[in-house]
């Protein structure tokens, strides 16, 4: 019964470290892809500089959402792991 708690405990770690990697590689790219457009759309239009760079914020809000889920989902495997 130990030697199945370990694996458990094994497979909770893996999972976790998964859970961020896969997590984070969306959001890393999503950001990137953000703030790329922005820049090439304030280049284009200097004058909108300020909508642009709000909306800006608010769609990298939205994009660091997902890599916090991903986050408390390797929390809750970690937490599995100390019980």
């Amino acid at each position: 019964m130990v030697e199945v708690v370990n694996w458990v405990k094994v497979a909770a770690c893996i999972a976790a470290g998964l859970c961020m990697g896969i997590g984070s590689i969306g959001p890393a790219l999503g950001q990137g892809f953000v703030g790329g457009k922005a820049c090439e759309s304030i280049g284009k239009r200097p004058e909108s500089a300020g909508l642009i760079t709000r909306t800006m914020v608010v769609a990298l809000a939205f994009v660091e959402s997902s890599a916090i889920y991903s986050l408390l989902v390797a929390l809750v495997l970690m937490f599995i792991i100390a019980r």
